[in-house]
């Protein structure tokens, strides 16, 4: 802001004195003292233009910035509107018309289901101080949580920050229902999700995010999930699907979505949601978020188009589900190197991310028979894996100084990060995998998996929840 294009100094001094006075106001929630120093005062709005934290002892110290705050809020609303209505949609168009309801049912369950284990321990163990696999119980019920910025983010208030990971946490357990879709009872998806997210999302968001062993150990990066959501998520809805077995008829019976329409408008939303997942993961209303908003676009555009280009080669006509995956895949291939690479790079992620889940959705499903009922693997797994990796190969510091120049293969033409990033990826492949069995088998111990054959072939609306989505 003080940094004026006109050449005239006295112009540039009265921006800054005009920025000086508005900026306490614009944060009056904060009580800055009138009587706080010029030199600290104009020390604190650079602070907050450069997205740094102030001096402890300043007046704005622990004060949210308004800008950076609102941007945050605005981002939580928009990862919260992928789960609901955008994934809901988008999954409940592909399921046949019978099980619609209940995959809006499940999006719902978990959406009110991870709120409450956040609440109760899931922040706490993601994001508080502790070793090196989980966060400490200092957070637990949100303790110590309040309005104040600081605790994790600058000019972010700490609440704020709590329920924009919130809706990370709600949207990556509901990523796994589409590999299983129609064929697991609503009570067992509770209970395995419960456990699920104390096993597995916990650890990796404070592993990654929280300062734990893969980002402070391994020296890894995730920009925003490709390893905490989509590895995550994929390969444990690859294990839960085989552990459950295939829908009854699948491979005799046509299983064709029952609305390509509500597919189309939850893809859409989900674009649009994504830029709060991406975008607002770089924490500030600030240049790195900027490129985030670009390089999402970008990938997202062109796996679209490369999918659809894929689907015309190979079978003629351009699908709209086809189109959809692809926009789906290269949003989820550059989430973890979003922050972290130009323009350029995305363009790469988006034609791989259009390319490769491609091969593994229509031809490798085909081949091994697997159902994986709304392709969660072949797009989520297989494109945040990849991400993970290109994250490796395409970071550098001319996108996001945070990135170390000796680590970078574009920068210095060193491979220690695509290392690290291959080795936490690896990691988090095999620990997905192991505890989503374990936790197969302990629910089906309980609670039990499937509905009765009975149950399943009337449908999941009806047998889980007394309703139909649709009435002739």
């Amino acid at each position: 802001m003080c940094r004026s294009s006109s050449p005239s100094r006295a112009r540039r001094l009265a921006v800054c004195l005009i920025a000086l006075i508005s900026f306490p106001a614009a944060v009056s929630a904060a009580g800055a003292p009138e009587t706080a120093k010029l030199e600290e005062r104009l020390a604190a709005l650079e602070a907050y233009v450069k997205n740094t934290a102030p001096d402890a002892a300043a007046s704005l110290a622990g004060q949210p910035g308004p800008g950076h705050n609102g941007w945050m809020m605005t981002g939580t609303a928009l990862v919260l509107f992928m789960t609901l209505p955008g994934l809901a949609l988008f999954y409940g168009g592909l399921v046949r018309r019978k099980n619609v309801l209940s995959v809006l049912a499940q999006c719902f369950g978990i959406a009110g289901l991870a709120t409450v284990l956040w609440w109760a321990a899931g922040f706490s163990l993601s994001f508080a101080k502790g070793g090196a696999i989980t966060g400490g119980l200092d957070h637990v019920f949100l303790n110590g949580v309040t309005s104040r910025a600081g605790g994790w983010l600058p000019w972010v208030s700490d609440n704020v920050w709590a329920m924009y990971q919130l809706t990370f946490a709600i949207i990556t357990p509901a990523l796994i229902v589409g590999a299983i879709a129609e064929r697991m009872k609503f009570s067992a998806i509770l209970l395995f999700v419960t456990l699920w997210t104390f096993a597995v999302y916990y650890p990796f968001a404070h592993m990654m995010w929280g300062g734990g062993w893969f980002a402070e150990t391994l020296g890894a990066i995730d920009f925003a999930g490709g390893l905490v959501v989509h590895i995550s998520s994929g390969f444990s809805a690859l294990a839960l699907c085989l552990f459950l077995g295939p829908r009854l008829g699948y491979g005799r019976e046509k299983m064709a979505p029952h609305s390509m329409v509500l597919c189309g408008v939850g893809t859409a939303i989900l674009w649009v949601g994504w830029y709060g997942f991406n975008a607002g993961s770089a924490g500030a209303a600030d240049g790195i978020a900027a490129n985030a908003f670009t390089t999402t676009t970008l990938s997202a555009a062109v796996g679209g188009f490369v999918w659809g280009l894929l689907d015309y080669v190979f079978k003629g006509k351009p699908s709209v589900l086809g189109i959809c995956s692809g926009i789906i895949g290269g949003l989820a291939l550059v989430t973890p190197a979003t922050g972290y690479i130009t323009p350029n790079g995305a363009m790469l992620c988006g034609v791989v991310a259009g390319a490769v889940p491609y091969l593994f959705c229509v031809k490798l499903k085909a081949v091994l028979g697997y159902d994986d009922a709304l392709d969660t693997f072949g797009v989520h797994a297989v494109g945040g894996t990849l991400g993970i990796l290109l994250a490796g190969l395409l970071a550098t510091s001319k996108a996001n100084p945070g990135i170390d120049p000796a680590r970078s293969l574009i920068d210095t033409g060193s491979w220690k990060l695509f290392g690290a990033q291959a080795a936490a990826a690896g990691i988090a492949i095999v620990w997905s995998v192991a505890a989503t069995l374990a936790i197969a088998w302990i629910v089906k111990k309980t609670t039990g998996l499937r509905p009765s054959k009975d149950d399943e072939r009337i449908g999941l609306d009806i047998t889980d929840h007394g309703e139909e989505g649709y009435i002739d």
